[in-house]
């Protein structure tokens, strides 16, 4: 038996948090909600013992109350439980000093985005809050100008030569400067490797004291990196956007965002959205169809220019029951000096 003298006088709430992600018009979108002050969070609130069965009730039961939006495809994400991550209060208001909040998180994956009844509720687009994550038109402008130099003067500051050289070690692994390049599954390591730096609104806001003249500046440019959200909710939103990205590749995650019947150039404007990449069309249509993934249909889908496009649905092996198969994600290699997320940095 546990000592439960331990945890006398310990003020603990468990938190539900969900990412609710759909694409709309080519965009990955998710469901914020707007707090009393003008922060964006994810939806959320504390799990009710007592109402709720399961955790996975109250999770819907927050979300249908908060946004008005009920959730379909759901999994358990991760659960953030680190000291400190309260400060700002993550959830209520008249929670006492010494509360110690543990959120657990939730992907939930939509085929559509609902449409909105609550005020304070809003689809938003991942790139957003993470715009040095969109390569679709190639190398993002925030990355190229301020991220990675902010990186270099941070890495400077290194108290010893051993810190420097692991601070330019994470660095080029999570920006892609490495041999390996950009890897699209390591969103949130390299938002980590930014709030360690200050380079995200977040930092600023968590930390204690008044910051001095040339703080205040640094701080200045943080907030136009990204909005910021309230607690720690753009780090479960980068742990999330990590997750999918990753399970996109063994498991056919994306049908779940997908309706019943589309084009193959839906299907890859989806995947290009999560990704944050362009594709190989050839080679990505290729990949789909052979491994029976998808299953051509007898209907079209009228398209703005050119002739009808055939319409696909998913194939057995890409439902819930058909086994571990995910896809092929074939890189679109831009033309010689141009850089791309495979590329890093390197000079043109």
């Amino acid at each position: 038996m546990p000592d439960t003298a331990a945890f006398a006088g310990t003020n603990i709430v468990i938190a539900l948090n969900a990412v609710l992600a759909a694409i709309d018009a080519d965009e990955p979108k998710v469901l914020c909600v707007r707090r009393p002050g003008g922060l964006l969070s994810l939806p959320y609130g504390p799990f009710d013992p007592v109402q709720h069965r399961t955790l996975e009730i109250g999770l819907r039961d927050w979300v249908t109350r908060q946004t008005h939006v009920p959730l379909g495809y759901v999994e358990q994400l991760y659960t953030f439980g680190d000291k400190g991550r309260e400060t700002p209060a993550a959830a209520f208001a008249d929670a006492p000093s010494d509360l110690r909040l543990v959120s657990v998180g939730y992907l939930a994956l939509a085929s559509e985005p609902a449409v909105i009844e609550e005020r304070e509720a809003q689809w938003r687009s991942f790139y957003d809050f993470f715009p040095w994550e969109d390569w679709r038109s190639g190398e993002p402008i925030v990355l190229r100008e301020r991220i990675i130099h902010d990186l270099d003067a941070w890495i400077e500051t290194a108290s010893s030569k051993r810190d420097r050289l692991e601070r330019e070690r994470r660095r080029d692994l999570a920006f892609g400067l490495s041999q390996t390049g950009w890897e699209e599954e390591r969103a949130l390591e390299r938002y980590e490797l930014m709030y360690e730096a200050a380079l995200v609104e977040e930092a600023w806001r968590d930390r204690k004291g008044a910051p001095n003249i040339e703080a205040s500046g640094k701080r200045r440019q943080a907030q136009s990196v990204g909005a910021p959200m309230a607690s720690d909710h753009r780090r479960i939103l980068a742990t999330a956007i990590s997750r999918l990205r990753g399970k996109l590749k063994y498991r056919p995650i994306i049908f779940e965002l997908m309706p019943d019947k589309f084009t193959l150039l839906g299907l890859q404007r989806a995947v290009e959205a999560i990704v944050g990449f362009d594709l190989h069309k050839q080679n990505f249509r290729r990949s789909v169809e052979a491994g029976g993934l998808v299953v051509k249909t007898r209907e079209t889908a009228q398209q703005a220019s050119g002739r009808p496009a055939a319409l696909f649905r998913a194939g057995e092996v890409a439902l819930p029951d058909g086994g571990p198969r995910g896809l092929t994600i074939p890189r679109l290699r831009r033309s010689p000096g141009a850089r791309s997320p495979g590329a890093g940095f390197s000079a043109d």
